[in-house]
Formats: C-alpha cells, structure tokens, sequence
C-alpha cells in the first residue's frame, strides 16, 4: 500500500513573474546566470551519488577502523546534500540505509573472529534488532547504538555464554565504526537487551502483567521496543519476537493506558497564548530542546495510536499515514502532522549541522529567534497540532 509521508510543497514562482519586469537585454544574462546555478547544483549532486555509491560498495570489503572513515565520509555527503536539498525524506532513507549495511558487516568480522579464536557457535539462529530512531528508519547525521539480539531456544548455557561475548565484540565494533555507545545502555551488553526467545518472553509477560520492581522503567523499555525493526541475522526469529511484543502491548490494555497517559502528558515549547516557550535563565537562556519539547511527542503519541490500531509501521510519516487511511485522522489532520514532523525534523537536522561543525556545542537546543518568521511560525503551528493529537489520545483512551 503507498501512503503519503510528505508535506505539502510551498508554491513555485512563476520564471514569468520573476522575467516581466526585466528589460529584453537583462533576460538572456538571467537566464544564462539560472541554468549556470542549474548545471553546477546538478554536478554536485550527481558527484555525491558516484562517491556514495563506491563508498556503500566498498563496506563489504572492509572491516576495522577503516570502517568508521567510511561511515563519516557518507554521513558528511549526507549533511552537504541536505544543505542543497533539504529532504528530510531522503536524509533518513539514506543514512538508514548505509548503517544497515556498516551494522551487518561489522556482524559478520565479529562472528569470524570468534570463530578465528576457537569460540563455538551454538547450534541456534539469531537476529540482531534495532530501536529509536533507526527502528522508524528515522536516521538522521548523528547516531547511537539502540540495538537488542535475541537467539534461538534450545542453546542452554554455552549459548548464553556465547552470546555474552559477541554482544561485547560487537557493541565495541560498533562504536569503532562509527556508532557511539547508547548513553541509556541500550546495547545487547546490558542483559536486559540480550536473551534467547523464551527468556525474552518471560521478560515480556513480567513487564506486562506488572510483576517486575521499576514497572515505570519496564514500560519505558516496551515503548523503546514499540519501534524493533529487522536489522540483521534470523529474519523470522526476528518477526517472530516483534510480532510478540505488538500482541503483547494490544492485549494488555492496562500497559498501553500507561504509555498513553505519559504521552498527553509530555509538555510542549508552548507558553502563553501559544507562544514559543524558551529557557528564561541558564546555559540555554532564549532556547529550548526541539527534541524533548517538540519532536519526540509527536513520535511518541502517533506510535501509541499506531500500536493501538494494530499498524505494524515503525516510522512515523507510515504510522501517520495508515492512521488516515484506518480512519483515525482526516486528511487535512494527518497533512498538518506531516508538515509537523518534517519542520520539527529539519530544524533537528540543521542543529546537528552546527554542532558537527562546531557552531553549538550541543545538538538539541535552538533559538527560534534567529530564525525567520515564517519559520518560527511553523515551528509554532506544529506544536499547536501535537497539542491537538494529545488531546485525541487523551480523549481516546479516557484519561483523566
């Protein structure tokens, strides 16, 4: 099924308006000076398509070090191209592209290099499974390690062990590569992101029938499995746990009530008389993180009514598009979230610009008041429609 996931293009002048007020010798020189720009913009781009593509080519000849000269080489023609061509569309399908095939290749060096050091493979399948935003194919310039492996029953311990040491191996070839280490842990070094089926399983059912300690960080976890994409290994082991952890979150409402309430309740930029709220005092004074108080409650409350619609989509432009089409949104609803995201996104993207180029220090924080007006504006309409979708869920599902 094809679904809509971009916003709506602004209107094009019209070379005729821009030529009509120009004297006859001054429209050739113009037109001239246009296609000039034209042709030079296109050598660029067809530039970086051929230096994309032998770099991509040459990943499955590599391995080590080497590796994250490559990533850093296609992550710097991605930010050179978003600056020509600031799709944000392309950026994510791009960079979740090339990571998919960096992630499998650094897999298979680590699973020779066990096999060169005498380790022995267990006799069990297993799959490698990402999160976050490389989950919703969401990658933007900067990324982590969000990552879960789950291996087939039947091992007992020596699969255990196993696995325990390439989770190590592979989460520091990982972050050899290119990919930094998650700051919540969300790595298969934790236990918590490395089990066989069955154990994951068990560890499922504990946190949706509440009989674990941290019930409030258990129901995090689950939202962060909300988003598990195929990355590598096992395809239908992988399915198979991901179709287990949706079944799960559909049938125990209880837990699905709670992700819903802590989505209405993620706070927004917004002030009084929905004006852009900023930091008034401190570091980020005339500031505010567009992640926490903007983009991440869109993503967090179209994936609650995702999950609750049974729309097997990860990313957030499909969610909401299947969510208009299963009759959840209107059209005109559903265009204005996905004119949302991609404003809020592109403004993440352009700050992570500044901070690999040293300009901000920190990649979350923007001043809407170096911006245009037309661009606070859409800043501001856009949280306006994440209010309205709170308010959906919050009336949904009968929050108090």
């Amino acid at each position: 099924m094809s679904v809509a996931i971009y916003p709506t293009p602004p209107e094009l002048p019209d070379l005729t308006d821009i030529t009509r007020y120009c004297r006859i010798e001054d429209i050739e020189p113009f037109l001239q000076m246009i296609s000039v720009a034209v042709r030079a913009d296109h050598n660029r781009i067809v530039d970086w398509r051929c230096k994309k593509e032998h770099l991509v080519a040459s990943i499955e000849r590599t391995e080590g070090p080497p590796l994250k000269t490559i990533h850093e080489s296609l992550n710097q023609i991605e930010l050179e191209r978003f600056l020509l061509v600031p799709s944000v569309n392309e950026l994510h399908r791009s960079c979740t592209e090339y990571r998919d095939l960096l992630s499998a290749r650094v897999m298979d060096t680590v699973i020779a290099d066990m096999d060169a050091a005498g380790f022995v493979r267990p006799p069990v399948s297993f799959a490698l499974i990402s999160m976050g935003s490389d989950g919703r194919k969401e990658q933007t310039l900067i990324t982590d390690q969000d990552n879960l492996i789950v291996y087939g029953d039947g091992g007992g311990e020596a699969a255990d062990g196993y696995f325990v040491e390439f989770s190590t191996r592979l989460v520091d070839r990982l972050e050899e590569a290119g990919f930094m280490r998650c700051t919540g842990d969300i790595m298969p070094t934790n236990q918590t992101w490395r089990g066989s089926f069955s154990q994951w399983r068990k560890r499922l059912f504990s946190i949706v029938r509440y009989e674990v300690e941290d019930i409030g960080k258990n129901v995090m976890d689950l939202i962060v499995m909300s988003d598990a994409r195929y990355v590598g290994g096992d395809l239908g082991l992988a399915s198979e746990l991901i179709e287990m952890i949706r079944d799960m979150e559909r049938d125990y409402f209880q837990v699905l009530w709670g992700m819903a309430k802590a989505a209405t309740e993620m706070k927004l930029a917004l002030g009084f008389m929905k004006r852009i709220w900023t930091e008034g005092s401190g570091e980020h004074k005339g500031e505010f993180n567009v992640k926490l108080l903007a983009w991440a409650p869109l993503v967090m409350n179209v994936r609650i009514l995702a999950i609750n619609q049974s729309i097997p989509a990860t990313s957030t432009l499909e969610r909401i598009s299947l969510l208009e089409a299963e009759g959840s949104f209107s059209s005109s609803f559903a265009g204005d979230l996905i004119n949302a995201y991609h404003v809020l996104t592109r403004q993440r993207i352009l700050i992570q610009v500044k901070a690999l180029k040293g300009i901000q220090n920190d990649s979350h924080h923007l001043n809407p008041y170096q911006l245009s007006a037309t661009e606070r504006e859409q800043i501001r309409h856009a949280m306006i429609k994440i209010e309205e979708l709170q308010k959906i869920i919050h009336a949904n599902f009968h929050i108090v």
